[in-house]
């Protein structure tokens, strides 16, 4: 059994719990003559229950094999036993004798059935965990089987749409069955260059019908894919492919840049360097030994500025000679199996190197499945993905989710444009659009130009946001002028393959825009002491965020130690919790807000301040679009508030203030309409938030710096402010 320790004198503290039953104990008992409808819950009383204010609520549930679910059934052994105080009330050794009772005929003493037995927390009233709806039902095949199903039923309709870059944009489209037939051939071109099962295919390329199709290709054979980043340089791709010991890369001529339609960045020297000697037939790379194969694709006709004579090159492999292949339906070398890792994710690394994930068929199958159902995805939509393939966004939230329900994919360039993102939701109609805050905010500004599409999108109502959640002004103007009313808040990690929690287009707008969310089903998330995993936190504690279930990675490839780290077994059921870094907090009714990172919090003076809550008071000002806070050092209090602001479109920075002068901020605000000061973003947090939390220097900034999923590289900007702020001690010391 389960105690949860507190100190409260009037309050209960709920814990649900269910009990596994080995199957030699069932056969020897007759308690499970009740079904699930009959159980319920036990009430122990404070001053019964040892040690002193414990409150203990059970109620316990038999497994007896997957998906048959009985119970105990307390009422008659309430109410026959002395201890009780009436027929709602047990104490803490009535359970046990409930429980020896219940088990009476098997002769067997309580201890060796409690042994037996494994007790999970499931939830909790004042504690904050929360396990997920057991519906929809898991689905327990693999990727390839659950397409073919797909196929089938949706065989006519589009399920890839994709625009190269530039003003002369080509647009390719895969229906379902073509996309069955071009990666079946993809795949027995890859067989054939001695690509098998569990080997590793590192693919290098933007959103297209190319990736698209590889990615089901390496699916059917049981291959790895691994998707890289196309923005990694020499040493970053060399780094990646040696860890995994990869065979085969599949990389594009020409590596497309966001918001540079048109304008990419040739990869030769990149190949020149990784293979070494190209005009060889065979490839002996001194940097990655492994490597055998080198795809490329051409895509140099988007990008005429760049010369590039593939023909010379007798190392690599055209990407155009492998869809010759065969269509018919591969056979992998041995059978697939739902829990083979079919896909490595490199992490975003905002403050360490990428680690590489592995995930599953049954954790991403089902993950995108499951976000399909939450937000309402059906056949008939069509869904608008400008974050890219090779990051979880891209690949689950976005291909993955809308694969399992039959509909239609859109890529509107290969690297994000958001003038091409919206002429994509206009021209074909789309229903749904996908984006991190910043991309949808660049929507907004081409919408804004007016030269970009005669009219805004009409069609579009659903949508995801990741990567951090969305500011209620945010939220409003994305309803008003994309109409985008269903749009939804997703939480997850790499980790997880990646969905934990999400809102649903049915939650109150406030918990739409103030939270992730609840947790999704067959999942488990809980909140528990950074310093003590063993610890969940009273619900309204903020702590580290953890999650549980199908979903979670089998581990770092080749790091066990880092994998150790994150991903541990409960001590009391071994239930495998994947622990997130990241600050939250959990209301009553299972919503989570996330408050920041664990590494980020701010100790200034011995207060704990939340970058977060500073960063969302920032926004609310009309002429800040973006805002990120970090904690720089101080002599004083050890750390200070260091705010740095991407000003709106249309206001213009003052620097009549040094970035190291701490204004007043008791002074009325006298900006001039739209000018933004730094004594003015200072007053204006000054009126919202408490003192300490005023940042104490504001800092200019026109991008930050970003990993490849849109997240802000704090560390980064805080070696900048160090830069900065040693560069202002240096000119006030010199004579």
């Amino acid at each position: 059994m389960t105690y949860s320790r507190g100190s409260y004198a009037s309050r209960n503290i709920l814990i649900h719990t269910r009990v596994r039953i080995p199957r030699y104990l069932i056969s020897k008992t007759e308690a499970l003559a009740t079904s699930q409808a009959q159980s319920r819950c036990m009430y122990v009383p404070t001053h019964a229950c040892p040690p002193p204010r414990l409150v203990l609520q059970l109620q316990l549930q038999l497994y007896i094999k997957p998906r048959t679910r009985l119970s105990l059934f307390y009422k008659d052994l309430l109410n026959s036993t002395s201890t009780s105080t009436s027929g709602e009330f047990i104490t803490a050794s009535t359970m046990q004798t409930v429980i020896r009772q219940s088990f009476k005929k098997t002769h067997l003493p309580l201890r060796t059935i409690l042994r037996a037995c494994q007790v999970r927390t499931l939830a909790t009233s004042n504690l904050s965990i929360r396990w997920g709806p057991k519906e929809p039902l898991l689905y327990n095949g693999t990727i390839p089987e659950h397409f073919a199903s797909v196929v089938s039923a949706h065989g006519d309709r589009e399920a890839v749409i994709a625009r190269s870059p530039g003003p002369n944009s080509h647009e390719s489209t895969l229906t379902y069955y073509a996309l069955d037939s071009l990666s079946n051939s993809l795949a027995h071109s890859l067989s054939s260059l001695g690509v098998q099962k569990g080997d590793c295919v590192a693919v290098s390329l933007g959103n297209g019908p190319e990736f698209a199709a590889l990615t089901y290709a390496c699916f059917k054979l049981g291959a790895i894919l691994v998707p890289l980043n196309p923005g990694f340089n020499e040493q970053q791709v060399a780094a990646a492919l040696k860890h995994l010991s990869v065979e085969t890369l599949i990389i594009g001529a020409v590596t497309d840049l966001a918001y540079k339609p048109g304008r990419g960045r040739s990869n030769q020297h990149l190949l020149q360097s990784i293979v070494g000697d190209v005009s060889s037939s065979k490839i002996q790379s001194e940097t990655v030994p492994s490597l055998r194969n080198v795809v490329v694709l051409d895509n140099l006709a988007s990008h005429p500025d760049i010369k590039f004579d593939l023909k010379s090159y007798r190392a690599f492999t055209p990407y155009q000679s492998l869809i010759d292949g065969p269509v018919h339906t591969v056979k992998p070398d041995s059978p697939l199996k739902p829990s083979d890792v079919i896909n490595i994710q490199f992490t975003s690394g905002t403050t360490s190197l990428p680690k590489a994930a592995m995930l599953s068929h049954r954790a991403i199958l089902n993950n995108g499945a499951l976000i399909a159902h939450r937000m309402g995805l059906h056949a008939d939509d069509r869904i608008v993905v400008p974050p890219p393939l090779f990051h979880c966004f891209g690949c689950v939230l976005g291909y993955m989710a809308t694969a399992t329900t039959g509909a239609g994919i859109l890529f509107p360039s290969p690297a994000f444009d958001p003038e091409a993102t919206l002429r994509m939701c206009v021209d074909h109609e789309a229903t749904g659009l996908y984006g991190v805050n910043t991309m949808f905010v660049a929507v907004l500004e081409a919408l804004d130009r007016g030269n970009v599409v005669s009219q805004p999108p009409r069609h579009l109502r659903k949508g995801i946001a990741a990567g951090s959640s969305v500011p209620p002004s945010l939220m409003n103007t994305l309803y008003e002028r994309l109409g985008l009313q269903d749009l939804v808040i997703c939480y997850g990690q790499t980790e997880t393959a990646p969905v934990s929690c999400m809102t649903s287009p049915s939650d109150p707008f406030e918990k739409r825009t103030s939270s992730i969310g609840r947790v999704m089903p067959h999942t488990g998330v809980k909140i528990v002491d950074p310093l003590d995993h063993s610890k969940t936190l009273p619900i309204g504690e903020r702590g580290e965020l953890a999650a549980a279930g199908y979903l979670v990675m089998e581990g770092y490839h080749g790091d066990e130690a880092r994998t150790a780290e994150v991903r541990k077994p409960d001590p009391e059921d071994g239930t495998i919790w994947m622990y997130s870094g990241d600050e939250a907090e959990m209301d009553e009714q299972g919503y989570v807000q996330i408050t920041g990172r664990i590494k980020d919090l701010i100790i200034r003076g011995g207060e704990n301040i939340h970058p977060l809550e500073v960063e969302d008071c920032l926004l609310t000002h009309e002429g800040v679009r973006e805002a990120s806070v970090v904690g720089v050092p101080d002599e004083r209090y050890g750390e200070a508030v260091a705010a740095f602001v991407i000003p709106a479109r249309g206001w213009t920075p003052l620097d009549h203030m040094k970035d190291t002068e701490e204004a007043p901020i008791d002074k009325a605000n006298t900006e001039e309409p739209g000018t933004l000061s730094r004594d003015g973003l200072r007053q204006w947090v000054a009126t919202k938030l408490s003192k300490h939390l005023v940042p104490k220097y504001v800092f200019w900034i026109d991008e930050y710096p970003k990993t490849p999923s849109g997240k802000v590289q704090k560390y980064k900007l805080k070696d900048y402010a160090k830069e900065i702020l040693g560069d202002e001690d240096n000119k006030a010391a010199q004579p």
